[in-house]
């Protein structure tokens, strides 16, 4: 004679299924709290590069253009105009490199955006964001 076998428990099981759909759309949300987070630092670094940029392309070799040579950058004053305005903008140094090659000025911007949500999770703690720009002066019509 075979044995009755009693009816399982379902007991706890939604429990279960309410304890993961609950971690899924945390982390749902940290993906999109923390990503906007890290999309505005990507577009506050590119707005600095792209300032420091132009402030070191505006810094022109008065005494070349005086004497008729026309427009030239002057690399150490657009190299201090652009650094300095990257470290008034709370920027350290290695967070920014500069480079003025002749008639340009090419600026490039690093910065981390730490995360709010995810880092709670345990799996990411940090976005690294970069941008750079290029600028070179406006020489009129």
């Amino acid at each position: 004679m075979k044995r009755a076998q009693r009816p399982r428990s379902e007991s706890g099981s939604a429990t279960v299924f309410v304890l993961g759909m609950s971690i899924v759309l945390f982390i749902c949300a940290g993906l999109v709290v923390d990503g906007g987070l890290a999309i505005n630092a990507r577009m506050r670094v590119a707005d600095d590069a792209e300032q420091a940029s132009r402030v070191g392309a505006d810094s022109i070799n008065l005494d070349v253009l005086r004497a008729g040579g026309g427009i030239e950058i002057d690399p150490d004053l657009a190299q201090q105009r652009a650094s300095g305005y990257l470290e008034d903008r709370g920027y350290g140094a290695g967070q920014f490199d500069i480079e003025v090659d002749g008639e340009t000025v090419r600026v490039v911007v690093r910065d981390i955006s730490e995360t709010k949500i995810l880092s709670a999770l345990g799996i990411i703690n940090q976005y690294d964001v970069q941008a750079g720009a290029v600028s070179e002066p406006e020489t009129g019509p």
